[in-house]
């Protein structure tokens, strides 16, 4: 195989592949022949099978393979030959015009950029810092006494806590939603899951009591042209129920895996539960902190832009996605996410970079901690290891995940950095 390389631009290449079609084709031959020795179909005897058989089943898969194996070696020799560090897949397609018995490919590939000197010591980075306390687990059962918690309908006044069904219209500048009758909904007064102003307003109303109040809706409303607005709603209460909580004994714990029943072991595993998500959330902080840093710091730094637009694409999805989950929809392109899949790049390369220039290795104690906390989750933890072992790209996925936090904490033991102390409910951003 030929294989030259042409510079684009500071950041970009092309690579130019070519290889004779016979040797393509005397490849795709010897593996049909491989084929059709061991190949056992329907009506033919094993290593029977007519060639033109073989090759009408198999041909266009065992070319395809053939040929992506070859452009592979053809990129390795191109990176290695040319000291090339690339950012992000190679994008190959066959060109355009090639000689009689010729195959040629153009691969565009985009280059990881000179960071110059890469000085943590210039960063200045808060660590936060947290433990659990008694008080979080307490409230971590009163969770959980409230998720296996009945609802009993009471006749008093609604009050913080109960759980409301109500009927509501709303008007908006002479509009009627619904036009006809009223909506049916359902909350629990202190959730969140009503504005402010209309949970204090359903606060204090008997069964079958009606209230008008007028609430503004946000700017970023779901329905354009109400956004901002304000809207007059009428509400009915229909009923109200007040929560009865199971007892903390040992049938309650037992319902959770504590098959002691006792309430410290109880507690126990809870601190561990707590504790697990703390780190994980402490982590996120100095990941932020890190990346805000590495972002200012480097922030003139040309970047390869297929890359930031594959990336944009890819925060425009998965936005999209989530929107329709929740009912909603985006009206902004990938355009406008271009901005945050800029500063994504930016410290992936960096913490890319930062991993080669000092060497840094993959720890597998870390992996190992890593794997065991999460399958530490489930009901059999033993299953979800043996899945991420015996699953390929969910390995790597950890992998990376672990490597990029191995070297964020690299980072952050190297840089300034203070400690800022936060409790459990601060640092879970709760």
């Amino acid at each position: 195989m030929q294989v030259s390389v042409e510079s684009v631009g500071n950041l970009e290449r092309r690579v130019i592949l070519s290889l004779p079609a016979a040797d393509v084709d005397s490849q795709v031959g010897e593996r049909l022949r491989k084929i059709a020795s061991t190949s056992r179909l329907n009506g033919f005897r094993p290593g029977k099978v007519p060639t033109k058989v073989i090759e009408q089943r198999f041909g266009s898969q065992v070319r395809a393979e053939i040929l992506d194996g070859l452009l592979r070696e053809g990129m390795d020799q191109a990176v290695r030959e040319n000291e090339m560090r690339i950012a992000g897949a190679p994008q190959i397609n066959e060109a355009d015009e090639a000689d009689e018995g010729e195959l040629k490919y153009v691969a565009t590939v985009e280059l990881v950029p000179e960071f110059g000197e890469l000085d943590m010591a210039k960063l200045e980075v808060v660590r936060h810092t947290s433990d659990v306390a008694d008080a979080d687990i307490d409230r971590m059962l009163v969770n959980l006494q409230q998720q296996r918690g009945s609802w009993s309908k009471v006749t008093r006044a609604a009050k913080a806590g109960d759980m409301v069904n109500i009927e509501t219209f709303s008007v908006v500048e002479g509009a009627r939603m619904p036009a006809e009758g009223a909506e049916k909904a359902s909350t629990v007064l202190g959730s969140g899951g009503m504005y402010e102003e209309v949970e204090k307003a359903i606060v204090g109303m008997q069964p079958d009591e009606e209230k008008t109040v007028d609430v503004t809706l946000p700017a970023d409303w779901h329905v354009p042209q109400f956004a901002g607005k304000t809207v007059t709603s009428t509400f009915k209460l229909v009923d109200v129920a007040e929560q009865i909580l199971p007892e903390i004994d040992a049938a309650f714990i037992r319902s959770f895996g504590v098959k002691s029943g006792d309430v410290e072991q109880f507690r126990t595993e809870i601190r561990s539960n707590l504790a697990r998500e703390l780190k994980g959330a402490l982590m996120n902080r100095l990941r932020r902190e890190v990346g805000e840093q590495l972002v200012e710091a480097y922030k003139d730094v040309e970047l390869p832009p297929r890359l930031v637009e594959n990336e944009a694409r890819g925060l425009h999805a998965n936005a999209t996605e989530q929107a329709r989950r929740q009912g909603q929809h985006v009206e902004a392109g990938h355009e406008d996410f271009m901005e945050a899949a800029r500063k994504r790049v930016l410290v992936a390369l960096l913490v890319g970079e930062v991993a080669r220039r000092n060497e840094l290795r993959l720890e597998q104690s870390r992996l190992t901690e890593t794997m065991q906390l999460i399958a530490s989750t489930y009901e059999q933890p033993q299953q979800v290891i043996d899945l991420y072992r015996n699953d390929p790209q969910l390995m790597q996925g950890l992998q990376s995940r672990v490597m990029e936090e191995q070297v964020i904490d690299w980072i952050a033991e190297r840089a300034q950095h203070t400690q800022q102390p936060l409790s459990f409910q601060e640092a879970i951003g709760q």
